[in-house]
């Protein structure tokens, strides 16, 4: 403001420049600096008082006396009522409505509370309302027959509420409300429609912080909504005219959780609508209310004015004899403070109404609402209110009415980066550094509502990111080519929006830390904000689950504590001395390095977990729930202990990469990725982010640069293609160095808030919270990538000779892809803006590195380790993943296991199958972890160099195959043996490992039971998949004329599920063939089975129709990627696998393959399947070209099959006279052996190999269900004897 005061000639004009001069009608450009040269006078005073006051020309007459606050007061009361009496005072007709006394005071609308059908609670003075039922509906005590008439109502959740007016007659019930009947009428954002009686289309979709004005519009029979002050159109037509007394209610209904704050003119409107009244009249004292703080701002104006050129401005008053301001300012503030003071204390409701509306406008004008701020102005307005008494209380509708806006607060990019919430926060946060301020506020009710409502920020829904994002771009878009820069330089613009809002968000939580309340006993600094932590994550504890309780709070809430409470651990605190205290004992002089990045040595209070406090009791552990574990492993005394360990003691000694050591980790080096060349080869870097722009990269903290200085990350990224049985003493490490459990100080500071208390709930906030916004953002991402793809392969398509018609088609399909795409390219930026700043990678990195260290450590001591709550797990594979899958990369891929994180790798092979972890979706996610990780190369290296992945995943994998985790397993046997079976390609195949497929090998020869169960899983599953797969094809051709899309999906899973299921097995009978040659019969048996039942069904009629209708493919993919030659391959390969060993065997004693096929009772279908793989194009299915010497072998195969199976058939014609006398020694299973064994004690009899199959899956007698104790061999012939 300085640089831009007006100057004339060379000088400011100070208090004069401004000041209208006599004639200025007849002259506006003249100023009264060039007027008083002609009045030679005392008479800057009067004409000073008539610019404040707004007061025409000479209307106040020269002074007799001392300008005191009396004189300033009866100013006020005589000059400015008769001068404005018919200029501020607008008579309003509130003809129309009609106002029942509820119980609040007259004339007050609230929530009619006779009127609530469900169960609503009620708070924050009848304005904040939510629903306890699962549907609950009110009416107002307001009723409007004739006129314009509006509320709004500020969303404080997003699901299905439903907004409108409704008469008196109309029912609610559990099921019905607002817009459910013919007399009522409502809008749902939610679902996007409006209700009355019927829903129709309607509107936007509506997020938290909307506000929406609810308009009836009884002059034109109209209602309306308004989202934001924008309208939504007229939404109903033709409504009835009631009568007075009989008019329309406004009315909510409000499903189970949802939450909403009503206004009906208590307080101003966020966005008045011209035209519209509000249901309850605003005070009589606003405009002059408003007046009086207009008169204060302009005396600010010349207050500031002059003490920007105070030499100029002392000679111009040495010259005309000025009286200095100074002089004038106090009486007049004062005054015009004691008047304002004085009319907004006679009327009911006028303090909050004026507090919320004309003074907060007043302050942000003050203050400024960009940078920079005027501090000075701000702090002379805040001393001289707190001179009275009343303005204790208006401070704290301030704060009410500043925590509000940064809930409606929208970002404007006009406006950045000083945008959104910004301005509410600033001046916030400025206002609380006084003591007195924090101390009203910590005081009030509300103090953890308002805290929240700071941390809010509004949502955005597809319009909103419309207008914030108006130029989209994505790589190998045919947009405009300035677009691109367009994007750029939006998304720069609105990360500086986003980066302003979280540094006052740390603002204020700072403020809230320091805090030292007056309270007895006295309270360490932080014992406020850590109260706050515990409240917010007590009623938060189940925001994960689907049907969220009620009181939980917005997701935005959950996202800005944890951004704030991962800078302060990551970057470290602004100011020095909060930290010292938080750091505590261990904390060096001047080390000012983050928590996450200090290395060295570690130590974690075991009390956080094994402590009964109520905001963690009823959270799950790694061992079961709380209070399971408190019964069955009580804890002695280590909630007094705490856990050290050094960092890196559980690496393994030559990959170990710390901060300590020369090279650093990820998060604490620089990194020489190209994001500019990621931008424009996005196709390089498919696998770990999608294409699109990222917004600008900050360079990491000085402090942190300073304390990792050395090391760099100069690795390039390469092309990468895409693609319970244990004993517990198995789980324990190698003895981790540097470990100890010391006990705390005999009188521990638990007043103390430590950095890790804000580690433990940082992760809490991050699984909340963080971990649903991740993956949307992931589902985005990878849309993003398949809408790329769609809309080339349809562009290409066109490029292509086709009829009209089918140019038509594509035409239409490319403009819904294109559309699809752009909303779908604003979203991923939002994403890259508001999740994906380098910073946040960074200490994302840093925490995963701390938590899996930790939990690692932990994990030695078993009565501790299942004390850990599960989000700990959870958060730590989330975050991973994330940090993973981000856009652009945080580190290449190489490298990010590698420097940081390859204990991870230790964690997940060992713990996948850990016994101490109770939660079987646990299990699965490490599981998970490990399907994802080892599909590509550079992942998969920090496998092969991993101790534990080496000596433990093969065994764990074989044990893990079982009834709940055979799908994860078999994908990741699948990707470790990649490339080896019939018909797979050689190249390209980057995941597989010759290191694990030799350790598998060793495993299965090494453990006989071990093999020998899994092999037995693999049999049923396959069987079990390939029977699935057919009758849903079944079921899909019963639906033939609706072919839904779910079905098709489902066929399509079960059918890739059974490929893999068949590699894995090829894969077996080529490294431990022996297992099927050697020794009985029965796993040969059983294989020959299996691959007959799925050529019959792969060959079949019935099944062909999956594989040739090409409407049944999955979207986006090939012909080739849904064929016959995906299941069929592997048979081959098992088939050819066994020829090959039986040539090759050393063992004298083998079985015969050919003679086991050629036993089948089937030899027709046999015989044809075989034909059918011959005969099969391979090169078209699979666009491999199998070696004509493999094809040449199955041919021979077949040959040799029919002969043996024509010598059977001609030895089965020559015995059949005496097969009847046989008959009784025959086994009634499977008629083709001897039974020559039973079962004990029941004494049923079988053949030996139908019992042995049997008892693979079942303990108990086929014939008669008893317990089998025992299986005894029975010699036949002595019996017969």
């Amino acid at each position: 403001m300085a640089e831009g005061s007006l100057k004339i000639g060379g000088l400011s004009s100070g208090l004069a420049v401004i000041l209208a001069s006599g004639d200025r009608k007849d002259n506006p450009q003249k100023s009264h600096l060039i007027s008083y040269y002609d009045d030679i006078g005392h008479q800057s005073v009067e004409r000073a008082l008539e610019h404040i006051f707004d007061l025409p020309y000479k209307s106040i007459s020269s002074l007799s006396g001392p300008v005191d606050t009396d004189f300033i007061r009866c100013t006020l009361k005589s000059d400015i009522f008769k001068h404005r009496v018919n200029r501020d005072v607008i008579l309003s007709n509130r003809d129309g409505v009609s106002i029942a006394d509820s119980g609040c005071g007259p004339n007050t609308v609230a929530v009619d509370e006779t009127s609530i059908c469900g169960d609503i609670r009620i708070f924050k003075q009848h304005f904040l309302v939510e629903s306890l039922a699962m549907f609950s509906s009110a009416r107002a005590n307001a009723c409007v027959w004739k006129g314009k008439w509006m509320y709004e109502v500020i969303l404080e959740t997003s699901g299905i509420q439903q907004l409108g007016w409704a008469t008196i007659s109309c029912p609610f019930t559990e099921n019905k409300g607002v817009g459910d009947a013919e007399d009522s009428y409502a809008f749902d954002g939610h679902r996007v429609k409006k209700w009355n009686k019927d829903p129709e289309p309607y509107g936007q979709s509506w997020v938290v912080g909307d506000v929406i004005g609810c308009c009836i519009d009884l002059d034109h029979n109209q209602i309306s909504f308004y989202r934001n002050g924008v309208s939504l159109g007229v939404a109903f037509y033709g409504v009835s005219k009631m009568g007075p007394g009989l008019g329309y209610y406004p009315a909510i209904s409000l499903s189970r959780g949802e939450r909403c704050n009503l206004n009906f003119g208590a307080l101003p409107f966020r966005y008045p609508i011209k035209g519209f009244q509000p249901l309850q009249n605003s005070p009589s004292v606003n405009p002059l209310a408003t007046h009086l703080l207009r008169c204060l701002s302009r005396l600010l104006e010349l207050k500031f004015m002059e003490n920007t050129d105070s030499t100029s401005v002392e000679k111009l008053r040495r010259l005309k004899r000025f009286v200095p301001l100074e002089e004038l300012y106090h009486p007049i503030a004062r005054g015009i403070c004691e008047e304002f003071f004085s009319a907004v204390d006679q009327e009911l409701g006028s303090v909050e109404y004026v507090s919320w509306g004309p003074l907060v406008s007043f302050l942000l004008e003050t203050f400024g609402k960009q940078a920079p701020h005027n501090y000075t102005n701000l702090d002379g307005v805040v001393d001289l209110f707190l001179e009275f008494g009343g303005s204790r209380l208006m401070f704290l509708y301030v704060i009410n009415s500043l925590s509000c806006s940064c809930k409606t607060a929208p970002l404007v990019l006009m406006e950045c980066p000083y945008s959104g919430s910004y301005s509410y926060l600033a001046l916030a946060c400025h206002m609380l550094r006084r003591e007195e301020l924090m101390t009203l506020w910590w005081n009030s009710s509300d103090f953890e509502f308002l805290l929240e409502g700071f941390l809010s920020r509004k949502g955005l829904n597809k319009q909103d990111l419309q207008c914030l994002i108006p130029y989209v771009w994505w790589p190998g878009s045919c947009e405009d080519v300035s677009y691109e820069s367009s994007m750029m330089l939006i998304t720069t613009a609105l990360s500086g929006a986003i980066n302003k809002i979280e540094e006052m968000h740390r603002e204020l939580c700072h403020l809230v830390i320091q805090f030292i309340p007056p309270t007895t006993p006295f309270q360490l600094p932080g014992s406020v904000f850590r109260t706050f932590l515990q409240n917010l994550l007590l009623k938060n504890r189940a925001a994960d689950h689907n049907l969220l309780p009620p009181g939980v709070s917005s997701n935005s809430v959950l996202v800005s504590i944890y951004t704030v409470i991962l800078h302060f651990l990551s970057e470290g605190f602004a100011e020095g001395g909060i930290s010292g205290w938080m750091k505590g004992s261990e904390a060096k002089v001047g080390d000012d390095v983050g928590f996450l990045h200090r290395g060295g040595q570690q130590f974690f209070p075991v009390g956080l977990f094994v402590k009964n406090d109520p905001h963690r009791a009823d959270i799950s552990r790694l061992g079961g729930s709380f209070n399971h574990l408190l019964r069955s492993h009580p804890v002695n005394d280590e909630e007094a202990e705490e856990i050290q360990w050094e960092e890196g003691c559980v690496d393994d000694e030559e990959t170990r990469v710390t901060h300590s050591t020369t090279q650093k980790p990820c998060c604490c080096s620089s990194c020489d990725v190209d994001f500019t060349r990621v931008m424009k080869d996005p196709i390089r870097y498919t696998a770990k982010c999608f294409r699109g722009h990222c917004s600008p990269i900050p360079e990491r903290s000085a402090h942190v640069a300073a304390e990792c200085s050395a090391g760099s990350l100069t690795d390039e990224i390469v092309d990468k293609p895409s693609s319970s049985d244990q004993p517990e003493s198995e789980f324990g490490y190698q003895t981790v160095q540097h470990l100890r459990i010391v006990p705390r100080m005999s009188n521990p500071p638990s007043a103390i808030l430590r950095e890790v208390e804000l580690l433990d709930a940082m992760l809490l906030l991050y699984h909340l919270g963080l971990t649903p916004n991740f993956k949307q953002a992931s589902y985005f991402m990878s849309h993003q990538s398949q809408l790329i793809s769609l809309l080339e392969e349809t562009d290409k398509q066109m490029k292509e000779r086709v009829c009209s018609e089918q140019l038509k088609r594509l035409k239409e399909a490319r403009n819904i892809y294109r559309e699809e795409l752009i909303d779908c390219a604003r979203q991923c930026a939002w994403y890259r803006i508001s999740l994906f700043s380098r910073w946040k990678l960074r200490g994302m990195y840093a925490t995963c590195m701390w938590v899996v260290q930790l939990l690692l450590v932990l994990s030695k001591v078993d009565s501790i380790f299942i004390y850990v709550p599960e989000f700990y797990l959870e958060a730590l594979v989330d975050c991973f993943h994330a940090l993973r899958r981000s856009d652009p990369p945080f580190v290449p891929s190489s490298i990010f296991i590698k420097q940081g994180l390859s204990s991870f790798v230790t964690f997940i092979v060992t713990h996948f199958n850990d016994p101490r972890i109770s939660s079987a979706d646990l299990r699965d996610l490490l599981l998970q972890s490990i399907s994802v990780l080892v599909q590509y190369r550079e992942y998969l290296v920090a496998f092969e160099n991993n101790n534990a992945a080496i000596q433990k995943m093969p065994r764990a994998l074989l044990s893990a195959f079982g009834n709940r985790s055979w799908i994860p397993v078999t994908n990741i046997l699948l990707r470790l043996c990649k490339g080896s079976g019939f018909g797979s390609s050689k190249h390209g195949e980057s995941s597989s490992s010759m290191l694990f497929q030799g350790l598998l090998r060793e495993a299965c020869i090494h453990d006989d039971a071990l093999f020998s169960a899994f092999l037995n899983r693999l049999f049923n599953t396959l069987s079990w998949t390939m029977t699935e797969f057919s009758v849903s094809v079944r079921e899909m051709q019963e639906k033939y004329q609706v072919l839904e899309l779910q079905q098709q999906r489902k066929c399509s899973v079960i059918f890739d599920l059974s490929c893999n299921l068949a590699r894995v097995l090829e894969f077996c009978t080529r490294e431990i063939p022996q297992a099927f040659l050697s020794g009985s019969d029965m796993n040969l048996r059983r294989l020959t089975e299996l691959i007959i039942f799925i050529l019959n069904h792969v060959t079949s009629a019935a099944d062909a129709e999956f594989f040739d209708h090409r409407s049944l493919r999955r979207q986006s993919q090939s012909q080739e990627k849904i064929n016959r030659g995906m299941v069929l391959a592997p048979l081959v390969g098992i088939i050819l696998n066994l020829l090959d060993a039986s040539i090759h065997s050393e063992d004298r004693v083998k079985n015969d393959v050919v003679g086991v096929f050629a036993s089948m009772d089937c030899p027709a279908t046999v015989h044809c399947g075989f034909q059918y793989l011959l005969e099969y194009n391979w090169v078209g299915s699979l666009r491999v070209d199998p070696s004509f010497t493999r094809l040449r072998q199955l041919e021979e195969f077949l040959s040799l099959l029919g002969s043996r199976t024509k010598s059977r058939e001609e030895q089965s014609l020559g015995s059949s006279a005496d097969a009847e006398e046989d008959d009784d020694r025959l086994c009634c299973i499977c008629y083709a052996s001897e039974a020559d064994a039973q079962f004990e004690p029941c004494s049923h009899r079988s053949c030996f190999g139908c019992i042995t199959r049997h008892l693979l899956n079942c303990q108990r007698c086929f014939f008669c269900n008893g317990t089998v104790l025992e299986v005894l061999r029975v010699d036949r012939k002595r019996e017969t004897v």
